[in-house]
């Protein structure tokens, strides 16, 4: 079976792309995301698709990042797709937090933003199953809940835009050769050689090491995290039913009853929670594990009038009947 075979079959397996779809492609001119647009390309006359690019200049590179860009631009020429760019300086937008997840961010919020101008309802990226191994192998070690085991999902809604995955279950190596035997060019960010990023160290040092316990260990961790994702779904489903019967909102706060929710399983309790962030921040990015074990603490161990600060200024406070979630004003 080929690559774009391989892609067909996935694409069909997990529903990610319909007829007539619109899809924005994000493109970095890495390896992943060049082979996830040769591949949609080769699909868009079945699919009757729309393809379009964005590509976002991190400025982190220097030279390196404009001759991405560069390549990019030639290449949405040479295949006749639409390209849309931005260049950003991550290094200076970046305030609170580490340029990798400023870059992270910002290259979401463009093709966001990208999408929502031009009426594009899907975006794809290029994640393959050694990034999904990597991200459960990641999560394991930090320490995360079934959410984190369940890592990148094929298809996820945040916004009102779709994210698929396309690549998702095709190998890195495959990737590699499809592209040699195509003799399609792609470009290679240096930084991913560079053993200062977690990730880099994991893939280069610490999985080749657990490959000679299992050589299969990239395919069970992203097994692991298919059925996790799953599981989360089905749980997600209850959860959502559940909060949107106990939820009560108001301006920039929510409040849940307290005894309905503690009688609901704890399973559910922790999804719901992350809900309630969510609604009123929009998504749960700086949400973690930690976080959920302070609020499950909060409900149960501590007294009423208790607070918990959460991350993007809102606030948990343990009340007789509710538990209120509210945006703090300013961080003290």
């Amino acid at each position: 079976m080929t690559l774009p075979e391989k892609v067909r079959k996935f694409i069909k397996q997990y529903q990610l792309i319909n007829a007539r779809d619109k899809i924005l492609i994000g493109l970095s001119g890495g390896p992943d995301s060049v082979c996830l647009l040769y591949a949609l390309n080769a699909l868009k006359e079945e699919f009757s698709l729309k393809l379009y690019i964005g590509h976002l200049n991190h400025s982190l590179r220097g030279r390196e990042s404009d001759q991405d860009q560069e390549f990019v631009k030639k290449l949405s020429e040479k295949l006749k797709i639409p390209a849309f760019f931005k260049k950003v300086d991550v290094s200076r937008a970046a305030k609170t937090c580490c340029s990798e997840e400023s870059a992270r961010k910002i290259r979401f919020d463009f093709l966001f933003q990208t999408a929502k101008e031009n009426h594009l309802t899907k975006i794809a990226l290029g994640h393959n199953q050694d990034d999904q191994a990597e991200t459960v192998l990641m999560r394991l070690i930090r320490g995360s809940g079934l959410l984190g085991l369940a890592a990148i999902l094929p298809k996820r809604k945040i916004g009102g835009f779709t994210i698929i995955r396309p690549l998702l279950g095709i190998k890195r190596k495959d990737i590699e050769s499809f592209l040699r035997l195509k003799k399609i060019t792609s470009r290679v960010d240096s930084s991913n050689l560079r053993e200062i990023y977690f990730r880099n160290r994991l893939r280069r040092t610490l999985l080749p090491e657990l490959e000679k316990y299992n050589p299969n260990i990239k395919e069970v961790l992203a097994g692991t995290a298919q059925t996790a994702a799953y599981d989360y779904d089905f749980l997600y489903t209850s959860a959502l039913k559940a909060f949107n019967k106990i939820k009560i909102i108001k301006l920039k706060q929510l409040k849940l009853p307290l005894e309905k929710f503690l009688s609901l399983h704890p399973a559910l309790q922790n999804i719901i929670l992350r809900l309630s962030f969510e609604e009123l921040k929009g998504d749960t990015r700086r949400l973690t594990y930690q976080h959920i074990r302070e609020l499950r603490d909060l409900m149960y161990c501590r007294p009423q009038g208790s607070v918990v600060d959460l991350p993007s200024h809102i606030s948990t406070r343990k009340n007789q009947e509710f538990l209120d979630i509210y945006l703090r004003v300013t961080d003290q």
